[in-house]
């Protein structure tokens, strides 16, 4: 029986010793675990990226835009202006369909349909030209984004609808009656291309 409690007593010592090591042996375990770094979740892809050039109505503010891209550009500053320009000049291929929309309509008004290669269309032709000269002067470079998994730098383009027909004035090249069909159907183009845009989005 002596015996037996001897064994007894250096038993119990023992099972503690082991409870002891394997719950220090667990905090050890959560604490590394704890001061592991988070992951850095990727910076999200702007909707205006996605969606390109075109001619959108966003909150209310009827607009055309642009969105140029560089990548391979180490050099940050020129990475930046080439995006812009590249984006000026997609916003200017849109400006110049909707132009040209434009004036076709006014040429349908001023000869029933029947239009042919007259003066007239020769007029309307550098009306388009006047249109993208003066108007896009007004075009502002509104955001920029930079792609972390590529680096390519991306820039938006934009010009109000409402800018566009505040230079109407200030286009003497056109005579008063362009001006004033203009002014009067800018909405209307502008409406007809951003349907014609919309068809085009990816679903």
């Amino acid at each position: 029986m002596t015996f037996l409690k001897k064994d007894r007593f250096l038993f119990v010592p023992l099972i503690g010793m082991l409870l002891i090591s394997s719950i220090f042996g667990c905090a050890g375990s959560k604490k590394e675990a704890a001061v592991a770094p988070p992951a850095q979740p990727a910076s999200a892809e702007p909707e205006w990226v996605r969606k390109g050039a075109g001619a959108f109505l966003n909150k209310g503010d009827k607009a055309f835009y642009g969105v140029g891209a560089v990548s391979g550009v180490m050099n940050k500053p020129l990475a930046r202006t080439t995006a812009d320009n590249r984006a000026r000049a997609e916003l200017a291929k849109v400006f110049e369909t909707y132009s040209a929309s434009l004036m076709r309509d006014y040429a349908a008004s001023t000869t029933a349909g029947d239009f042919k290669k007259t003066s007239e269309e020769q007029n309307i032709e550098q009306a388009v030209k006047t249109f993208s000269a003066a108007t896009l002067s007004g075009v502002v470079i509104v955001d920029h984004w930079t792609d972390p998994q590529d680096n390519t730098t991306y820039s938006l383009a934009k010009l109000d609808l409402e800018n566009f027909k505040e230079t109407l004035n200030k286009m003497k090249e056109l005579n008063a009656e362009v001006r004033d069909f203009v002014r009067k159907n800018a909405e209307k183009a502008f409406e007809k291309l951003e349907t014609e845009e919309q068809k085009r989005q990816p679903k």
